[in-house]
């Protein structure tokens, strides 16, 4: 059975290699741009957006066991998004420095008309940071590519005094413990 990983992240591609399993990586045919309406809650968007990526490549992989994921970080009801540079990271990390947000990671897995989804969402309470401590984190890790701009498998870390979910994957991107019941669901061997 093709299993076939429906992003460009390689940070879920890392987490998806740590089942050993084979697998093939494809880009998204969707523009998720285009796909983000303003009107949907944070759960209810990255739920959208990764059944978006999922069914845009279904069609061109049939019988093929395909997984899309998303992740939203959502603060005081407001969708951060990734930085993109050094200052917006410090800005993000200023904004969320001693407070509480949620990061929303929603899976879907799909083969033929068959559609398994879960959403987890993490609640973090992070420590209270001035100025020199996110500069010297964000030269650290340069989380320009993570929304809520850090890197919890790296330095990342050190921020939080807290976390609470179900899942500690998810923070990375890919709610593993779901996966794997999915696979499983649908036949797939797991070491």
């Amino acid at each position: 059975m093709a299993l076939i990983l429906g992003s460009t992240s390689p940070y879920r591609r890392e987490l998806l290699e740590r089942l050993g399993l084979v697998f093939s990586v494809a880009a998204p045919q969707c523009d998720e741009e285009a796909l983000k309406d303003p009107t949907l809650a944070p759960q209810a968007l990255a739920e959208h957006l990764a059944l978006a990526k999922a069914q845009s490549l279904a069609g061109a992989h049939p019988g093929a066991v395909i997984i899309g994921a998303d992740q939203v970080c959502e603060h005081q009801g407001r969708i951060l998004g990734k930085p993109g540079s050094r200052a917006a990271a410090c800005a993000q990390l200023a904004l969320l420095a001693g407070g509480t947000h949620r990061l929303v990671t929603a899976l879907a897995v799909m083969q033929d008309a068959v559609v398994l989804r879960h959403t987890e969402v993490a609640v973090l309470h992070m420590r209270p940071l001035d100025a020199a401590m996110i500069g010297r984190y964000v030269d650290r890790d340069q989380p320009f590519d993570c929304a809520g701009s850090y890197k919890l498998e790296r330095g990342g870390i050190a921020l939080f005094h807290a976390i609470e979910t179900a899942d500690h994957s998810a923070i990375t991107g890919l709610p593993l413990l779901a996966l794997v019941r999915f696979l499983t669901h649908l036949g797939q061997t797991l070491p």
